[in-house]
């Protein structure tokens, strides 16, 4: 059987790969922390901000209600802070449908395939 490696999860994020994740600027990555509470980087002596898994789970949600459902930034804050926990499960329950529906569209191609 051939050697797989396995995807490494990093510890920490710098913020030119949380922009590159998101297809942001960097500065977008540094407004929205200054924004939202919820958002923590960890800083160097340097101030280099490196961003946790929590913090990237943050940044999905919060480009979630910005981006994907078009709202305001203090709509989004309002959201966040009457029912996060509903919100991430939203949110969570959305990315799991588009997974869904990306693999049964993959399977549906390789039926075409066949």
């Amino acid at each position: 059987m051939p050697y797989k490696e396995q995807k490494v999860d990093k510890l920490y994020y710098s913020i030119g790969e949380v922009a590159e994740m998101f297809g942001v600027n960097n500065s977008l990555i540094r407004y929205w922390e200054k924004e939202f509470d919820i958002i923590k980087p960890k800083k160097n002596k340097k101030g280099n901000r490196y961003f946790t898994k929590e913090d990237i789970e943050n940044f999905h949600i919060i480009y979630y209600l910005v981006k994907d459902l078009g709202m305001t930034l203090k709509g989004a804050k309002k959201k966040l802070k009457e029912n996060k926990e509903g919100t991430i499960y939203n949110f969570k329950v959305i990315e799991s449908l588009k997974n869904i529906r990306s693999m049964l569209l993959e399977l549906r191609e390789d039926m075409e395939d066949v």
